[in-house]
This record gives structure tokens, C-alpha cells and sequence, in this order.
């Protein structure tokens, strides 16, 4: 199993349209795409920490590679930074709890 990890920061004023984008089209297309979203978590303190971090999966590392060269995952992720800052991604071999 390898994880994709994400990470951001919601933009002021812009938490309701976020969501629905979250709901609505993120995570669907996210899934279509072959990458499986398994965990998410909301920082409600802290200031050096992400507000949002996401865990999402795939069974290899080839796969993971290939998903995330395509023009759907760029699209999505173009999509995505117009809600959120502080954007980061990282790809790790994956265990069974939470990894930063």
C-alpha cells in the first residue's frame, strides 16, 4: 500500500464552497480516478500546523506514479487551490495509522 498525503489551508471566507467542493467533486473524482481517500483531519488549534491533512491510497507505488502524472489529477488539484493555501503533497509507503 502506498498514501498519498495532503495537505492545505482553507481560505478566509471561502469554508462553505470548500466543502461542497470537497463533497461534491473532490473526493468522487478522486475515487474515479483510482486513488482511495481513507482519512481526513480538521487542525481546530495550532498555528504551525495544516488545517486540513488527508490520506488517500493506492495497492503500489507504480499506480500511485501514474494517477498522479495524469491531466484528471492536475485538473482536480488546479480545481482544489482555488479554495485552499499552503498546498502540499507527498507520497509514502503506507502503514495502518496516521503518517505526516
Amino acid at each position: 500500500m502506498f498514501k498519498l498525503l495532503l495537505s492545505w489551508d482553507v481560505l478566509p471566507n471561502r469554508d462553505q464552497e470548500y466543502f461542497e467542493f470537497m463533497v461534491r467533486e473532490f473526493t468522487p473524482r478522486l475515487t474515479a480516478l483510482g486513488i482511495t481517500p481513507i482519512e481526513a483531519w480538521f487542525t481546530l488549534y495550532g498555528e504551525d500546523a495544516p488545517q486540513i491533512v488527508m490520506e488517500a491510497m493506492t495497492e503500489d507505488l507504480e499506480t500511485m506514479h501514474a494517477l498522479l502524472s495524469t491531466e484528471e489529477w492536475e485538473s482536480l488539484k488546479e480545481k482544489l487551490l482555488k479554495y485552499v493555501t499552503n498546498f502540499k503533497q507527498k507520497v509514502i509507503r503506507g502503514r495502518s495509522h496516521l503518517q505526516l
